[in-house]
């Protein structure tokens, strides 16, 4: 299956906070996207990694999405080497995605910029061609997507470009809230962590809020990205 998009998280939940409302908007447009989870946050402050595989099951069925797989390497102490850049273009080349969406490249959790990095170098690996790398027994042709783009986490980057998603916010919360165990619970009996107060919660939606203000549309996501942002025309802007 070739996918349009990959976005790719270090943890379940990444890629719903950070760029939920733009894929379901892609999807709504007729674009086939896959979500990839680096790790299955066995090291979060709430749950277990059992509950995460269910979530997210869930998470990827509201937005969804074509596939969602999970890499699984170590929550908290994966490294950029050699072994993990090569599970992620397996995937790239598998999918042939023509745009990825991953981390951000500076972020309050250590994963998030690892995983950014991470990600950017296994895309630009996967176009060479002396990289073997097989499925099913079978050599993979080299893939690199066009673009990479790295979407906002907990810190308030600003970015390169912003994307309209007036319309999608609604699904990008209820995706989020498919994360029962990691999100405000007043009845919770788990401890608190820096994304289980109500404030978290009611940023998902007043951040996108502030950043859609700024454009003059209701609700928008922000990119950063590692190369010049190019469009085609000056009425392809809004």
């Amino acid at each position: 299956m070739k996918l349009d998009i990959l976005a790719i998280g270090a943890h379940p939940d990444d890629v719903e906070l950070g760029c939920g409302a733009t894929i379901a908007k892609e999807i709504s447009l007729g674009k086939k996207v896959g979500i990839l989870d680096l790790t299955r946050g066995e090291l979060g402050t709430r749950g277990s990694a059992e509950i995460r595989d269910k979530e997210s099951a869930a998470a990827a069925k509201i937005l969804g999405v074509e596939v969602r797989e999970n890499i699984a390497i170590a929550d908290g102490f994966f490294e950029n080497s050699k072994e993990n850049q090569l599970k992620i273009i397996e995937i790239i080349r598998k999918y042939q995605p023509e745009i990825v969406l991953c981390n951000a490249m500076d972020d309050r959790h250590i994963d998030h910029p690892k995983g950014s990095k991470l990600t950017s170098d296994a895309c630009f690996l996967s176009g060479l061609r002396k990289i073997e790398t097989n499925f099913n027994g079978q050599l993979q042709n080299a893939w690199r997507p066009k673009q990479v783009y790295h979407y906002i986490q907990w810190k308030n980057i600003e970015p390169d470009f912003v994307i309209d998603v007036t319309g999608f916010i609604e699904k990008k919360v209820e995706a989020v809230l498919a994360y029962k165990s990691q999100f405000f619970d007043p009845t919770s009996k788990e401890p608190n962590s820096p994304i289980s107060s109500k404030n978290f919660l009611d940023s998902i939606t007043y951040r996108a809020q502030d950043l859609g203000r700024l454009i003059g549309t209701d609700f928008a996501e922000g990119y950063t990205s590692e190369r010049y942002v190019a469009v085609e025309n000056l009425s392809k802007l809004i």
